[in-house]
């Protein structure tokens, strides 16, 4: 390739069909909207009920905007999120497995009753539908599996040894698609925010002590904007990604250097 054929058309989402799991609910929203601003459709499947005025930002940035109401736990419900997806969109180009839950206690409260669901959301349903996109990426030659990750999946896990586990995991799945994908032209990221004032993040952000350590622990010294996920998005699912497989991109100011 010679260095001039390199244009901004390489990040270009457009005409490509994505689905974000828990894509109109919290950081969710950012991820749908930033791949809506790069060209593509979404296709959102969701516990959380319709937002139709979330739809219409979308759909204001050119592309469609689908919701499916699905529990990602329940069995079979990937394989019908990715032929609905085919079906309504016509292809499935870009998955971001976003769709997650944190639920805390302590160490000796913490139990299968915590664990259980946050393992099938977090990690299982991540690997079900990374297996049925591959169904349709394998044969295409193309796609773009993007996991959300965590801080949490290089550090413990205090209070939620699930979330820790599953972040963990999910960081682990993210190498091995790759290893399985990548000749088939499939790349396969993970994004690990650092700390945004998410629902997860309420009860660090409001705690004066806890913020304080988040922020002076922080590089740039400060909590992570909405904004700070969506151009990474963007990258990791457009073409301007090609040759990054297999790689867990910290979003995070820094944190994980000190």
């Amino acid at each position: 390739m010679n260095i001039t054929d390199f244009n901004m058309d390489y990040f270009s989402l457009k005409g490509k069909n994505a689905i974000v799991t828990g894509g109109n609910t919290g950081l969710g929203q950012a991820f749908s909207l930033a791949l809506a601003k790069g060209g593509a459709n979404i296709f959102m499947p969701s516990i959380m009920p319709d937002d139709p005025a979330f739809n219409k930002l979308i759909q204001a940035e050119g592309g469609r905007a689908v919701y499916m109401e699905a529990d990602m736990t329940k069995p079979g419900i990937a394989k019908q999120v990715v032929e609905n997806c085919v079906k309504t969109l016509g292809s499935v180009d870009i998955l971001v497995n976003c769709a997650g839950i944190c639920m805390i206690a302590e160490v000796l409260d913490f139990g299968r009753e915590q664990w259980d669901p946050m393992v099938a959301i977090n990690l299982t349903a991540a690997f079900e539908m990374s297996h049925e996109c591959a169904k349709y990426m394998i044969p295409q030659q193309s796609g773009k599996i993007i996991n959300i990750c965590s801080m949490f999946s290089w550090l413990g896990g205090k209070l939620s040894p699930a979330y820790a586990a599953t972040k963990h995991g999910i960081a682990g799945l993210t190498k091995a698609y790759c290893d399985e994908l990548a000749e088939y032209n499939i790349q396969v990221n993970g994004i690990a925010p650092g700390y945004f004032k998410t629902k997860v993040a309420a009860s660090s952000s409001g705690d004066p002590a806890r913020n304080k350590w988040i922020v002076d622990h922080t590089p740039e010294g400060r909590w992570g904007d909405i904004h700070d996920l969506m151009g990474t998005t963007v990258f990791l699912a457009s073409k301007a990604s090609q040759f990054v497989n297999g790689h867990i991109l910290a979003v995070d100011g820094g944190f994980l250097v000190r």
